[in-house]
């Protein structure tokens, strides 16, 4: 039986992409946070996702952020490039730049303005999937992108050749194993089935997803490839004792929203000085003292 490619599964860790206020990406300050990530032991790096920051950056900026990262990570590790765009153009110019400057594989997320039809979501995919020969990754984010793809739709996509694997959200109810069952009947054999949703990652593995795609693994990837580890061993008692120890910073993510958070967390370990890009605002200092307190709890060995 075909199995996913080995660069959708495991941990796929998605840092920061460091910037200024203009925009123009911090290279160094991203180098830094990918070298803690390949010490980690992630299976990927997820970048420009959308805790990287992908929609507030110019082409030349995320093409910029492609080619530092391809450079500090020499091949250690594969490198997922997010490339979503509105345009359907837009996004195979941003696909070829990816693929020119090193990456290994496409992350795309169906972003709009007029909300898309299953058909137009279909097309536009099927369309940037032909534009290179690098493995896509569907990044189903129905919060941001307003977008929800049907089974059925996810099914008919991964008979597309370069259509390798999808980026999901929590399941509804929490009916990982169901969900996942019944896309794996519908779908192509080595159709990768991974999930986002931090606080919900190791219930996700356990029921036999293959991938944790992580926020908080591209900052603290020590302890998330820790989770991911006992988790796709079936270890039920060790993946519990470690999300307990990530809770509070769940909370945190759950209040504040898990972007916000993870640049004071950033801020606060002192890998970059990085605000959001605005209109998104920091969180306020009061809030520091428990961000601080979270984060020292998991230990980075």
């Amino acid at each position: 039986m075909p199995k996913p490619l080995p660069l959708f599964t495991g941990l796929s860790a998605f840092p920061l992409t460091p910037a200024d206020e203009a925009g123009r990406v911090d290279t160094d300050a991203l180098q830094a946070l990918l070298a803690r990530i390949i010490d980690g032991k992630a299976n990927s790096i997820g970048l420009l996702g959308s805790t990287g920051v992908y929609a507030y950056l110019t082409r030349e900026e995320r093409r910029r952020a492609i080619s530092a990262a391809v450079e500090a990570v020499s091949g250690k590790l594969p490198i997922i490039a997010g490339i979503g765009a509105i345009r359907t153009d837009a996004v195979q110019a941003l696909a070829r730049d990816a693929a020119e400057a090193g990456a290994d594989a496409l992350l795309l997320a169906p972003v709009s303005y007029t909300p898309l039809t299953e058909e137009e979501a279909y097309q536009h995919y099927a369309t940037v999937a032909a534009t290179t020969d690098l493995p896509l990754c569907i990044y189903n984010n129905p919060s941001t992108t307003h977008f929800s793809f049907s089974e059925d739709l996810l099914a008919r996509l991964s008979k597309i050749g370069t259509i390798k694997a999808v980026k999901m959200p929590v399941a509804k109810d929490l009916a990982f194993a169901a969900e996942i069952t019944s896309l794996r009947e519908k779908a192509k054999e080595d159709f990768a089935i991974g999930y986002s949703g931090d606080w919900h990652a190791g219930s996700a593995l356990l029921a036999g997803a293959d991938a944790w795609f992580s926020v908080v693994g591209g900052l603290l990837p020590h302890p998330a490839a820790a989770l991911t580890k006992a988790a796709l061993a079936g270890n039920e008692a060790e993946t519990a004792r470690i999300y307990a120890m990530f809770e509070p910073l769940w909370v945190l993510f759950r209040a504040h929203g898990s972007l916000r958070v993870i640049y004071a967390a950033a801020n606060l370990l002192g890998l970059t000085k990085a605000r959001p890009p605005r209109p998104i605002l920091p969180l306020p200092d009061t809030l520091l003292p428990e961000i601080e307190k979270a984060i020292a709890a998991l230990p980075e060995r």
